[in-house]
């Protein structure tokens, strides 16, 4: 992956009041790898515990990489993906 990418870092969207839960699942992807974003759009939903949080595009580009499938598990800080900024 290129160095320019922009990491979907999941760190950025963990709630504040979750210090002690450190595995969430992401529940799905809204968009699909090599489909277009605009900063600020909903890339994917991550659920930790019963707690369901929409993750948003931190650039615009590409989503160039889904790190973590859907249904699939990551700890906290791993990144989810990644976007080549237009």
């Amino acid at each position: 992956m290129s160095g320019d990418a922009v990491a979907i870092d999941s760190e950025d969207v963990w709630p504040d009041d979750s210090d002690d839960i450190d595995e969430a699942v992401v529940a799905n992807w809204f968009v699909r790898q090599g489909g277009r974003v605009s900063e600020g759009d909903t890339v994917c939903e991550i659920q930790i515990e019963k707690v369901s949080i929409d993750v948003p595009a931190p650039a615009s580009g590409e989503l160039a990489e889904q790190s973590v499938p859907e249904n699939g598990e990551f700890r906290r800080g791993d990144v989810l993906g990644r976007i080549r900024p237009n």
